[in-house]
């Protein structure tokens, strides 16, 4: 007997109650993101970290040396999955991880200072520029962090951390009204 499953986010359940109407502090949720996590073959670097940034519709996480996150909301996972299959599968390896990860869009005035509350990184801004991003520790869960606007910035944690990431930052949020959504 076939047996369907309801295809629910992982924090459904965490959103309910929250108010609708964004404040400038606000968290949102990307409903179903495309992510793809890359690694290079040897002697490959500089010519893949290239190819990747010349990827349409995707932004590029730097993970570590050689290792990226690929983020994208407009576009498939078969349609990146053949960009980087035509990129060569003897330079670059690749994996599907959409359905393991969740990413969070943090944004408003204030954001350093919850973000402070939860990592130990330098966030200002000379140190930490648009579109650098990092692994580190977020309220003490591996995720990656990047910075995608002048007040905004971005997580990608593993889904099993999902939930309680999205309570802590919520929780560091508080003394500036931080809203939370799904985008």
């Amino acid at each position: 007997m076939p047996v369907t499953y309801a295809a629910r986010h992982v924090l459904e359940d965490h959103i309910s109650g929250f108010e609708a109407t964004p404040n400038p502090h606000h968290l949102a949720i990307l409903r179903s993101p495309v992510i793809f996590s890359v690694l290079v073959h040897a002697g490959h670097e500089r010519d893949i970290e290239d190819a990747l940034n010349n990827l349409e519709d995707v932004h590029v996480r730097v993970c570590g040396p050689g290792e990226w996150l690929l983020v994208g909301e407009s576009v498939t996972a078969d349609t990146l999955a053949r960009q980087l299959a035509d990129i060569g599968a003897s330079r670059v390896s690749f994996l599907d991880q959409s359905d393991g990860r969740v990413v969070l869009s943090l944004g408003g005035p204030h954001v350093r200072g919850i973000l402070a509350k939860c990592t130990a990184l330098d966030l200002h801004f000379d140190a930490f520029g648009i579109g650098q991003s990092t692994n580190c520790q977020i309220c003490h869960v591996a995720a990656n962090l990047a910075r995608t606007g002048q007040d905004t910035f971005e997580i990608v944690v593993m889904r099993s951390f999902a939930g309680f990431l999205f309570d802590e930052v919520c929780e560091m949020g508080k003394e500036f009204a931080l809203t939370a959504g799904f985008s």
